[in-house]
């Protein structure tokens, strides 16, 4: 009996010493990484191998939920370049981005299935819908963090609701379906250190995001009890085309762009010298793409980081490309200081070293394209 005890005790202080080798690891190798990323700037930028996403994403049938929206657009589009069976399925709640010119140049191409998450039991063809798909992209919801604050309950009804009635649907439909779902930066609230990495603690300053760190949750639990096939990758600000240009509240960096183009002040609360990452829709896309395609990724988190850049520099780029406009400095509003995070940058190693992901599209670069696409569309979209 003694002899267990201490053969126990000798398998934990065992663990214990390799969970601390393992950790010193882990540290070693993400400040080999960060040293070679961001201070002597020796990385490759080279785009997602098409080729290799197209032999596994051909014929795959696939379902973009709130794919009329923004990321969930262009995310779509892409999956049909590379041959995919697309299914949109969007509720077009007024307000939240959704829009079906965002779809135009793939239309004819994909199944667009006009329904609310949260209320999938009164699709007449919900079974066949789920049943049939080998992949599921879960970018539906809100994403605003003052609206959160002014109606908690509003945010609830839409965020947690109906992801939990996705999620029974799933469980209940299509158990080996794969699934990536859109998570956030703002479910670590305020950064205790940067670069912020998956062990951060988490703490949202918003209810938004304390909803979304609950349907994250929601998905990583039907992985552990229920085997569901769920990923979450916590995203940071995201620019490009396709983006809602009717307010600021899904999103400010291409509402700078909207401002810039209608020849407006952009207006930064504080300094404007926060800084957070930057990241062009076409590399978010990618790593979705990515996660979807690698078995290791199941029940997994990760960051999904950018170019680190002050929202003043970021401004600045935008009014100097579109050659109007101008920066402005404004005190902060009271409700909107009280949920400022300050500066936020992700530590972005995990999905680089699993899946090879890394944003490879500057800002320079990623503004024109989004400049240009709202020159010619903004009809669409003012």
């Amino acid at each position: 009996m003694c002899f267990c005890i201490g053969y126990l005790g000798l398998k934990s202080a065992d663990k214990n010493f390799s969970d601390s080798q393992s950790q010193s690891k882990r540290k070693k190798e993400e400040t080999e990484f960060y040293n070679q990323i961001f201070h002597k700037k020796r990385y490759t930028i080279l785009p997602v191998n098409s080729e290799d996403l197209k032999e596994f994403y051909h014929q795959k049938r696939i379902l973009v939920t709130g794919g009329l929206g923004f990321i969930g657009s262009n995310l779509a589009i892409e999956l049909v370049r590379l041959g995919a069976r697309v299914t949109i399925l969007d509720g077009l709640i007024p307000g939240l981005g959704g829009n079906e010119f965002n779809i135009e140049p793939i239309k004819h191409r994909v199944n667009l299935v006009i329904g609310d998450l949260s209320h999938l039991s009164h699709l007449g063809n919900l079974q066949k819908i789920l049943s049939s798909q080998d992949i599921i992209f879960n970018l539906a919801g809100t994403h605003s963090h003052v609206d959160s604050m002014k109606n908690p309950l509003k945010d609830m009804q839409l965020t947690c609701e109906p992801q939990i009635v996705f999620l029974e649907a799933c469980r209940k439909y299509n158990p080996k379906v794969k699934i990536i779902m859109a998570g956030t930066r703002n479910q670590y609230g305020k950064p205790h250190y940067l670069p912020v990495d998956e062990h951060h603690p988490l703490e949202p300053l918003d209810i938004n995001g304390a909803h979304w760190l609950a349907v994250e949750n929601y998905h990583l639990l039907y992985y552990r009890v229920y085997g569901l096939a769920t990923c979450s990758l916590r995203l940071t600000n995201t620019y490009g085309p396709r983006h809602q240009m009717r307010h600021p509240y899904q999103g400010i960096l291409n509402w700078f762009v909207r401002l810039s183009l209608d020849g407006k002040p952009i207006p930064l609360f504080g300094t404007g010298l926060q800084h957070r990452d930057m990241n062009y829709v076409d590399d978010v896309c990618n790593a979705f793409l990515l996660a979807a395609r690698s078995d290791s990724t199941t029940g997994e988190m990760y960051n999904v980081g950018g170019e680190s850049i002050s929202l003043a520099d970021f401004a600045g780029e935008v009014v100097k490309i579109i050659g109007k406009g101008k920066v402005v400095t404004a005190p902060f509003p009271k409700e909107q200081k009280r949920i400022e995070p300050g500066d936020y940058k992700a530590n972005w190693h995990k999905i680089h070293k699993d899946l090879g992901w890394q944003p490879y599209t500057s800002i320079k670069n990623g503004l024109r394209k989004t400049i240009r696409f709202y020159e010619r569309y903004k009809d669409h979209y003012w």
